[in-house]
């Protein structure tokens, strides 16, 4: 009888043991690493899976989506528990939903907000893209006294941000009769190719009062490029608040950027992911708010960002 009892006691003490050390898988399929605001994104998601006592797998999709869709269906082969994805496409995320579904695995979208309805095990963690073209170019207008020539740098055509912030963006200035769009072009997100576009409006001769960008990297771009061209008086506003862009807030060659919070994001994310694998009660749309960030209030924002 003792014998038997200190058996059952052991295999008790087993299975305490071995329930406190499971531990989750969770997948993290990132649009590109090489962007400046998903490099944040990635950094913070790192430290925050640790912190929830998960272990992440980060995938690169380089921004091609066939090989994102790919690296999805490897990482629920492989047996992960969860996926975060932050899709190269937001209007090709079907594939991807339907695998999960099938794996009956939680999917969060981060930063980039699926153009699908989400239901079930699946969330979104982000901002509102059309709000922060709408701030971005409420700022701008505003500088610009409602008045001016406005060309737009957009973002990859395949997201929903650039759809949506450059939507809002024209907008705003549909509002104003002396505000009028001149040029309006797709850089990728990226600041060389963004060097390239304004360089060629430049060239083109187009009288430009400002340049409102999807994001700071192009910004950047733009800026790198009036530079160049010895242009001086040309607005520029972008929109992340990566500590690369709240420096050329500093510095004066940045009239305005949206701050969006990569951190929050981040960290929303992963939390999510948890409550959803603890099959606790989630919001399928978790919102993180913007703000409007200028020479004045910059040093508020300087550390928020970080890597």
């Amino acid at each position: 009888m003792k014998k038997t009892r200190l058996l059952l006691m052991l295999a008790c003490s087993l299975f305490v043991v071995t329930a406190q050390a499971k531990t989750y898988q969770v997948g993290v399929a990132l649009a590109n690493f090489d962007l400046n605001f998903v490099s944040i994104l990635r950094s913070q998601m790192a430290r925050e899976l640790a912190a929830q006592q998960l272990q992440g797998q980060f995938v690169d999709a380089k921004g091609d989506v066939a090989l994102q869709v790919q690296q999805v269906d490897d990482l629920i082969n492989q047996g992960v528990n969860a996926i975060i994805l932050n899709p190269v496409d937001t209007q090709g995320v079907q594939p991807m939903i339907a695998a999960a579904k099938r794996a009956a695995i939680p999917l969060i979208f981060v930063n980039r907000k699926p153009e699908v309805p989400l239901s079930g095990a699946t969330a979104y963690v982000g901002s509102d893209s059309a709000l922060s073209g709408r701030l971005q170019m409420e700022a701008l207008a505003k500088k610009m006294n409602y008045r001016g020539n406005v060309a737009i740098l957009m973002g990859a055509l395949s997201n929903e941000e650039t759809r949506e912030r450059t939507r809002a963006v024209e907008a705003v200035i549909a509002k104003h009769k002396d505000l009028k769009v001149v040029e309006k072009q797709t850089a990728k997100w990226q600041r060389n190719e963004a060097v390239d576009v304004v360089s060629g409006w430049l060239l083109n001769g187009v009288a430009i009062d400002a340049i409102a960008a999807n994001n700071d990297e192009m910004a950047i771009g733009a800026i790198m490029a009036l530079k160049q061209a010895k242009k001086s008086g040309v607005l520029v506003a972008g929109i992340d608040g990566t500590p690369d862009g709240l420096q050329f807030i500093k510095t004066g060659d940045l009239a305005v950027t949206i701050f969006q919070d990569a951190k929050a994001q981040a960290i929303g994310a992963v939390q999510v992911t948890r409550a959803l694998l603890d099959h606790a009660k989630t919001e399928p749309y978790n919102w993180v708010p913007y703000a409007t960030v200028t020479r004045e209030n910059y040093p508020q924002f300087a550390q928020m960002n970080q890597k």
